[in-house]
């Protein structure tokens, strides 16, 4: 007598239903509530990627949503597996990063009872997701996973997190329910209310110093093109926020760079004195505003075009408020821009340019710098490289220097500012664009808050060009000491760093160091040329300072510049 053929697990269903999503790549930490999820996925299409940690699994999915544009998949076990989760999820969610995060749980049998690896772990990232489920029935598991995809990539993308009990992925024999959505009361906001588009035009045709403020949102909404176009067509100034960075190209004639505290000069006087601030996909970060909103862009009547309806005058009083999608706002904006005559901005533009011959954004290219390596990297890497940093000062130097050519070719950690971003999320931009060179631009401080993912790169083969600026120092932290107070350096030296190039030859992945100007370029070719991983170590001085620099507390024209 043959064996009755068994029906569906739970986790079949689950990883059915993420096929059905497109997910090819699931980030991944194994652990004992999840062994039914991972038995099945050895009869599953899609790939698994192991991180070292926790926390670097969630890193890589991030960096995987940011170059692509696809929702990032990530899986922890339960307990502390999904407790290292939080900083990532909560990045994720200062950014508007779309995430599904599935967590192992214990039986719901044992839920609630403190058992061995128990946590409440949608009580504790309640505030840091767009929604949470706890799964209690496995034939709900397609409704589920469709809806937790819709709701992490619509309207304001962010984390949706699937809490995943042992149990319920190992039942068997289960008949899923229809994947029918179930989402009242959410509702997204897309074309703009007509009357206002008019009034965006009209505010401009009248306008005398109009400026474009473009942010995370414009690359969200994918309305690189469409702001492209608005710029040219009406000749506005642009300045970008951090996120904002490829919303248009490095070296665009109306690119006046990033403005607020690591602004260029130029940004920074040029949004003080507009007398139109028209503002898309932006919060108005205190790192722009220097948490002065009452004193930004005093001059200006303020136009702020977001899909969250939350930000709209949270922080800057906003004197035209539109809630919807971008990239269909600003493409309305250019089928009325013909309608009405536009402004004259010869006289503006000549102040512009004023500034930019008065304040260029400067260094020194002739010795070991970190500007220097940021900037010749930007001749050899090519447009089409995607680069990716940590957090810190080199984080700023690659904003400033680095010549990004489109949108998704650059991702940081922004609103949370983690430091050990850059590694996982190297990982997951490499993954989601194999055919395209990625570089990791790190310092040693953030390198070492993740540097076993070393060993995904190397099990993986991935061919990322670590380029990292080694001053033995934390460097950000050790700016602000010297500059505010009074040079009185505390826990910043790094007196017991490796010989990173040891480490990553323990790794197996080739190392590089460079010690002098003349091994730069020769150094980043030889990385360039060869077909896996390597890492370059870039002996820097802790001296180098971030310049532009708005001190806390003061506007942003009030900046130290040398």
């Amino acid at each position: 007598m043959t064996e009755e053929k068994k029906g569906l697990t739970g986790a079949t269903i689950l990883l059915n239903a993420l096929q059905e999503e497109g997910v090819e790549i699931i980030f991944g930490y194994p652990g004992g509530v999840l062994l039914p999820l991972y038995d099945a996925m050895l009869d599953s299409p899609i790939r698994h990627v192991l991180g070292r940690h926790e926390q670097g699994v969630v890193f890589a999915a991030d960096g995987y949503a940011r170059v692509s544009g696809k929702v990032g998949v990530c899986l922890a076990t339960s307990g502390p597996g999904a407790t290292n989760l939080v900083t990532g999820i909560t990045n994720a969610f200062s950014d508007s990063i779309p995430l599904v995060v599935l967590t192992g749980q214990v039986p719901t049998s044992s839920l609630g009872s403190d058992s061995f690896q128990e946590v409440d772990i949608i009580g504790i990232t309640m505030p840091i997701t767009k929604h949470s489920y706890l799964v209690k029935d496995p034939r709900e598991l397609p409704r589920i996973v469709k809806e937790a995809f819709y709701l992490a990539r619509t309207g304001r993308p962010g984390p949706v997190l699937i809490d995943l009990p042992k149990d319920v992925l190992a039942q068997e024999n289960v008949e899923p329910f229809p994947n029918d959505m179930k989402l009242k009361g959410y509702k997204i906001f897309g074309r703009g209310n007509n009357s206002k588009i008019e009034e965006i035009v009209q505010a401009l045709s009248k306008s005398q110093k109009p400026v474009l403020y473009a942010g995370g949102g414009v690359v969200t909404a994918n309305a690189e093109g469409a702001l492209r176009q608005f710029a040219e067509k009406a000749n506005l100034p642009v300045v970008t926020t951090l996120m904002g960075i490829g919303s248009l190209p490095f070296g665009h004639p109306n690119l006046l760079g990033m403005v607020g505290m690591h602004g260029t000069v130029t940004a920074n006087y040029t949004v003080d004195d507009c007398d139109l601030l028209i503002a898309v996909g932006v919060r108005f970060d205190d790192r722009v505003t220097s948490g002065l909103g009452h004193k930004f862009a005093t001059k200006a009547t303020v136009i702020h075009i977001d899909i969250d309806p939350v930000e709209i005058s949270k922080v800057v009083k906003t004197h035209m408020r539109i809630v919807g999608d971008a990239r269909k706002i600003l493409e309305e904006v250019l089928e009325v821009l013909p309608e009405y005559p536009l402004p004259e901005l010869s006289d503006w533009w000549g102040q512009v340019r004023k500034w930019q011959y008065d304040h260029p954004l400067s260094c020194d290219l002739d010795n070991l710098t970190p500007q220097m390596v940021i900037k010749c990297l930007g001749e050899l890497a090519g447009g089409e490289s995607v680069v990716v940093t940590d957090v810190g000062q080199h984080q700023m130097w690659v904003a400033q220097f680095y010549p990004t050519a489109h949108m998704r070719n650059y991702a940081t950690s922004c609103g949370l500012g983690v430091m050990g971003y850059g590694l996982p999320a190297s990982v997951g931009a490499q993954l989601a664009r194999p055919m395209d060179k990625v570089f990791l631009v790190t310092g040693d401080g953030s390198l070492q808050m993740s540097i076993q993912e070393l060993g995904t790169i190397a099990q993986n083969k991935l061919p990322i060009k670590i380029i990292l600026l080694n001053n033995g120092v934390l460097g950000m932290v050790r700016q602000m000491q010297k500059m505010f107070y009074e040079g009185r350096y505390n826990q910043i030296q790094l007196e017991g760093n490796p010989d990173f190039v040891k480490v990553a030859e323990a790794y197996g992945i080739h190392g590089i160091h460079v010690n002098s100007i003349d091994q730069v370029r020769a150094a980043i070719t030889e990385a360039i040329d060869h077909p896996g991983p390597v890492l370059l170590d870039f002996v820097i001085s802790p001296d180098e300072n971030v310049l532009p620099l708005v001190p806390p507390g003061k506007v942003i024209t009030e900046m130290i510049v040398r």
